[in-house]
């Protein structure tokens, strides 16, 4: 057991968490999220937030280098309403779905309050560019310490690999978003993030196309309904439709009757 005090707890470890299939999944709100995160700056701790939806879980479940990888994060957050429904029926509930499409915003917003910087790696050409130019003007004096879009196949190429890891170690920023899509950026973090230690990343999937208004968001009604999977799948439903129809549903039934017997046991004990 570690011999830790409350005072020299990592500020993450205050927090409890819920369990999904082994998954930990950490019970904290946005603002909690963001915070989290600056007093690990402010400490001299560098980290890596995963954001959760029900999709990685179901990936996470299937296998276990993916549960792996995310087991070697310093937390995860739910980023998906199925999550949250899911711990309200195991009589644990999060507060809320903290989402990274959310989080690039408010995190973004903090960092320009306490003067520190982000990098932005990934998206679709041109996205990140759009990006950093848009939270700019949202969030003056905004430290973008760089920006880099690698080339598809790059995972495959030790060369793109280490220009990417000098890229962020000659810029040290104090932030990474990864937006390269699950599980690829996770594990591109886990593989790079030495080169930083005390850099926080986070993968955001798709939030540079969103921020850049490449893709317009579902409406709030939609996003707390559960719905926005659904929504993307009107959008691209070739790329998406096999996933969201006919893989995620089964997956989702399987985690909510789980988490309605383990709610069960809990309240028998």
């Amino acid at each position: 057991m570690s011999s830790q005090t409350e005072s020299q707890k990592s500020s993450w470890q205050k927090f409890p968490s819920v369990d999904f299939f082994g998954v930990p999944v950490l019970k904290v709100n946005e603002q909690q999220c963001v915070q989290v995160i600056m007093d690990e700056l402010d400490s001299g701790r560098g980290g890596w937030c995963v954001t959760i939806h029900l999709n990685m879980l179901r990936q996470i479940t299937l296998d276990p280098e993916i549960k792996t990888l995310v087991a070697n994060s310093t937390f995860s957050i739910a980023d998906g309403m199925p999550l949250v429904w899911a711990s309200r029926l195991q009589k644990n509930p999060l507060p809320e779905r903290v989402c990274g499409s959310n989080l690039i915003y408010t995190l973004s917003a903090e960092a320009a309050r306490r003067n520190r910087s982000i990098f932005l790696l990934g998206g679709n050409p041109g996205s990140a560019e759009k990006t950093a130019k848009i939270l700019e003007e949202l969030y003056p004096g905004l430290n973008i310490a760089g920006i880099y879009c690698p080339p598809l196949g790059f995972e495959q190429d030790l060369g793109q690999i280490a220009t990417i890891t000098e890229s962020i170690r000659s810029s040290q920023p104090d932030i990474v978003y990864v937006a390269l899509g699950f599980p690829k950026q996770e594990r591109l973090i886990a593989l790079i993030r030495h080169a930083c230690a005390k850099t926080w990343w986070m993968g955001v999937g798709f939030s540079f196309s969103y921020v850049a208004e490449e893709f317009k968001r579902p409406p709030i009604w939609i996003q707390k309904l559960g719905l926005e999977s659904l929504y993307r799948v009107i959008l691209e439903p070739k790329r998406l439709g096999k996933r969201y129809l006919l893989e995620n549903p089964p997956f989702a039934a399987r985690l909510l009757v789980w988490s309605c017997l383990k709610g069960l046991k809990w309240k028998n004990n």
